[in-house]
Order: C-alpha cells, then sequence, then structure tokens
C-alpha cells in the first residue's frame, strides 16, 4: 500500500510540472521593420530586448518595448540673407557682411523662443574664439526647423543655430552640425526663419540621418526651395539667391507702402528711440533690432543710407513686379501655411 501512494505521489508531481512548464511567448499582435542605415530591426509590439544595440541613429535599449525608437539626425543647412548680402565688404563679395558681430550686437542669447545660449567666445573671430577663419565669423541667429513629412505645417522639432558668414547653419558652438534627437522618424521638411527676413522651407521631404545632410538652399541654378520666387537674386553673389529682406515687421510678408508696410515699423522704432528727443524721422540710433532691414547696426528711417530705401530696393526687384513697378508691390513669405 505505501508503495501505490509513493507511485501515485511522483506520477502527481510528473504531471503537476508539465503544466507548469515555461514556453517562450510574445503576446502582441502587432509588430514592424525598423530599417535605418546599417540596421534592419524586426520587432513585435510586447517583445522583451535583451540587449542594447546601436547604429548612431537608432538606440534599442534592455527592456520591455512597446513599439516606439528614438532616432537622431544631423543636418548642415546653407543659407544667405539678403540684407547681410547687400554692399558686401570689398574682396568678399561671396561672404556676408558681419557688422553686428564686429560691433558686439549679437546677443549670446538666441532671440527666439527655445532661448538658447551661446557662449561670447563663439561671437569672436572665426566663430571659434578667434581660431576660426573669416568665412565662419557668426553673421546672426536663426531658426531651423524639422516639419512632418505628411503634414508640412506640423513643426516636429525645432532649435536656434547660428549663421556664418559663408552661409552655413551650425549648432551653437559656432562650429558643428545641427543635431536632433528623440525624433520617431527621420523624414522632414527643413525649415529656416530669421527675424527680419522671409523664412523658407525645403520643396521636398528630406531623409535624414546620423550622417550629416547638406542642405544648400542658396543655389540659383539648382533652387530646392518651396513656393514661387521665395527668394531673391537681388544683391546677391553671383548664382546665388538669399532669403528676402524686410520684415521689420516681423510677419510673413515685406511691404514698402500700404497698409501695414515695413517701412512705418522702421519708423516707430526711430522715434521710440530715447535718445530721439526732437522726434526728429532723421535720427538713427544703433544696436540689434527687427528694423535694421540691412544688419549693419544702424536704424535710419530717413536719410543717407536709410532702411526704408533698402525695403523698396527689395520689393522693386521682384520679378513678379517689373513690368508695372509699383511701390505697393506686396512680397509674400512661402511657407504652406500662409
Amino acid at each position: 500500500m505505501k508503495k501505490i501512494l509513493i507511485l501515485i505521489l511522483v506520477l502527481f508531481f510528473i504531471e503537476n510540472t508539465k503544466a507548469q512548464s515555461i514556453e517562450r511567448q510574445v503576446i502582441g499582435s502587432s509588430g514592424t521593420t525598423l530599417s535605418n542605415a546599417s540596421v534592419n530591426l524586426d520587432f513585435t509590439v510586447g517583445e522583451l530586448a535583451v540587449t542594447t544595440m546601436s547604429n548612431g541613429s537608432i538606440i534599442l535599449t534592455q527592456g520591455f518595448h512597446q513599439g516606439s525608437f528614438l532616432l537622431s539626425v544631423k543636418i548642415s543647412p546653407i543659407a544667405k540673407l539678403q540684407g547681410a548680402s547687400l554692399n558686401p565688404n570689398p574682396g568678399e563679395e561671396a561672404l556676408m557682411r558681419d557688422d553686428l558681430r564686429i560691433a558686439g550686437y549679437i546677443p549670446t542669447i538666441s532671440p527666439y523662443g527655445d532661448g538658447l545660449i551661446c557662449a561670447s567666445t563663439v561671437l569672436s573671430l572665426g566663430g571659434t574664439s578667434g581660431t576660426g577663419a573669416d568665412n565662419d565669423d557668426i553673421v546672426d541667429w536663426v531658426f531651423v526647423e524639422l516639419r512632418d513629412v505628411s503634414d508640412n505645417t506640423i513643426i516636429k522639432s525645432s532649435q536656434s543655430a547660428l549663421l556664418q558668414r559663408d552661409g552655413h547653419i551650425v549648432s551653437i558652438d559656432g562650429i558643428s552640425d545641427l543635431l536632433f534627437n528623440n525624433l520617431t522618424s527621420n523624414d522632414f521638411y527643413i525649415a529656416i526663419r530669421h527675424r527680419n527676413h522671409l523664412s523658407i522651407m525645403s520643396a521636398n521631404s528630406i531623409a535624414l540621418s546620423v550622417t550629416t545632410t547638406v542642405l544648400d538652399f542658396t543655389d540659383a541654378n539648382n533652387q530646392i526651395t518651396f513656393g514661387t520666387n521665395a527668394q531673391s537674386t537681388y544683391g546677391m553673389p553671383n548664382g546665388a539667391v538669399g532669403m528676402w529682406a524686410g520684415n521689420a515687421g516681423a510677419d510673413t510678408s515685406v511691404r514698402y507702402q500700404g497698409s501695414g508696410n515695413d517701412t512705418n515699423t522702421i519708423k516707430d522704432n526711430v522715434l521710440a528711440d530715447v535718445d530721439n528727443i526732437t522726434s526728429s524721422n532723421l535720427h538713427s540710433f544703433t544696436g540689434y533690432n527687427y528694423a535694421d532691414v540691412n544688419l549693419d547696426g544702424t536704424i535710419r528711417y530717413q536719410g543717407s543710407g536709410n532702411d526704408s530705401n533698402t525695403i523698396k530696393d527689395v520689393i522693386l526687384a521682384h520679378p513678379n513686379n517689373q513690368s508695372s513697378p509699383s511701390n505697393l508691390f506686396l512680397i509674400l513669405e512661402q511657407l504652406p501655411e500662409n
């Protein structure tokens, strides 16, 4: 009897152990394949990763994943400002002027919403504490946007950046390519903004990666800019285009005369200057100001070298204002939301 009981217990234990055996299972009914550069990664929602892998753009860490991976991309946009290209320094016709940097007017804090801060030494010669080339000197701050591939009015990521004299847009260290992190896609439209020039955007979406992608918006013979006449050849080096100057009102248009014109913005700034005690239209002042259309550091409404005439020259140079030139002509910013 005792032997029979022992046999029954052994059989029960074996059967119970089989019932509790663990098989590898993936609890999930969806998944995808993620490809970037040299990595092709198949995964199922709810799958456990037992190692960490990366190809520079994609980082898959150990743990329980829910089908979301974050990417990093690098870009090197090239763009020029028409205002800083007018009346170039002799012998430097291919470079923008850096009058604001020379005068010490460029702030170390970005004028855009993210408030990034650069070291004051970045605004030295060469953009690298005085050790860089002249073409790397900083002209001004700009703002770069990555826009959604399906709806290019949606901004997915953005950051302030610095514009060098040769048009290269770099990080706040004055020399590095722009790095965007924590992205869920690598395909974007690229937009560039400046505080008193009309913004521009790439005509097509661009696949980006951790290997730097160069985007040259300045080539007049191979324009990649969204819209019609989105940039100008007036005052620019041969074969180059630049972002339209004259947006003193910081809106979406450039206008010399008529409702909401930018010339009145210049006048308002001149009359509001604390040193203009006589309220003279001929008064001028210096500094970092939206009304400084040609970016020479001096804001002047009337008189020799005034900013108002720069706006007039710009609108009269527009290709659509040639058959019957009008001072009332309006240049509209070529972004899809406008």
